[in-house]
């Protein structure tokens, strides 16, 4: 068993356990359930905005503990004030260190975009996500088929959700794509042998169909990577370790944006 199926199995055994314990009726009396949700697309193609979705993650299986003392409140209210287009943020404990309660309150302190990281494979989560103030949901392609892509992203975006699809090659984003995926996001980090190339995301820029907002996924670690997957036609960059290893991550992510910024007016005066 890989990382990947390890996780997975683990989430459907805790997928059921909380449905014990917080049954739907339960989730939808919470305050941010009715709350219309803020798009994750138009926000990453505001003029005023970096495209950066930056993430709040304390550890991973491939880097171990990152920043296990992270202040969520701190980081995610800097994080914008930095000129970030929306939040991620990892709500798995078990493997990442995240809890639902992290995503509420960044949810408390900002009105952008958060976007919930996590395995879904139930329409339980996608409930649970609106009910923690979540506006958009991953689906990644390598742990679902194509008809579970399909019904769980016509199942968020009945609760007015958007959905960013992530892709690690081109046959998963051929057997993938459907009419309620709103971002195509290529992970350039293969989670079973956890290598990351951002040829990943330039090998499959072409092949994403354009109706599509395209989000390139792991291993930015230079704002030059952003102008160069830009040539390529992304908006979105998703970005976690590069600020999170920092101790200060919304300071990390105010050099990066501003030094990107620097960088795109030269270009635009030259152009």
């Amino acid at each position: 068993m890989n990382i990947l199926e390890e996780i997975v199995a683990h989430k459907r055994q805790e997928v059921q356990e909380k449905k014990d314990l917080f049954p739907v009726r339960l989730l939808e009396k919470s305050i941010f359930y009715e709350t219309p949700a803020a798009s994750l697309r138009k926000y990453i193609r505001r003029a005023d905005k970096s495209g950066v979705i930056a993430e709040i993650k304390r550890k991973s299986p491939s880097k171990g503990i990152i920043n296990a003392n992270v202040s969520i409140e701190r980081t995610s209210i800097g994080y914008m004030q930095a000129g970030a287009s929306a939040l991620s943020v990892l709500t798995d404990t078990k493997f990442f260190g995240g809890k639902n309660e992290d995503l509420t309150t960044a949810r408390k302190f900002n009105f952008c975009p958060i976007l919930r990281k996590d395995f879904i494979i139930d329409e339980y989560q996608i409930i649970e996500a609106k009910s923690i103030g979540a506006d958009a949901i991953l689906l990644i392609a390598a742990v679902l088929t194509p008809e579970e892509i399909k019904t769980l992203g016509q199942f968020a975006h009945s609760l007015g959700m958007e959905v960013l699809l992530e892709v690690h090659n081109e046959a998963e984003l051929t057997r993938s794509i459907n009419e309620h995926v709103d971002l195509l996001g290529v992970n350039n980090r293969d989670l079973t042998s956890f290598k990351v190339d951002l040829n990943t995301s330039v090998t499959l820029a072409s092949k994403i169909p354009s109706e599509f907002v395209k989000v390139s996924e792991s291993g930015i670690h230079e704002p030059e990577d952003i102008v160069e997957l830009k040539k390529h036609g992304f908006e979105g960059f998703l970005m976690g370790e590069k600020f999170m290893k920092n101790g200060r991550p919304e300071k990390s992510a105010e050099r990066f944006i501003e030094k990107l910024s620097e960088i795109d007016k030269v270009n635009y005066a030259k152009a």
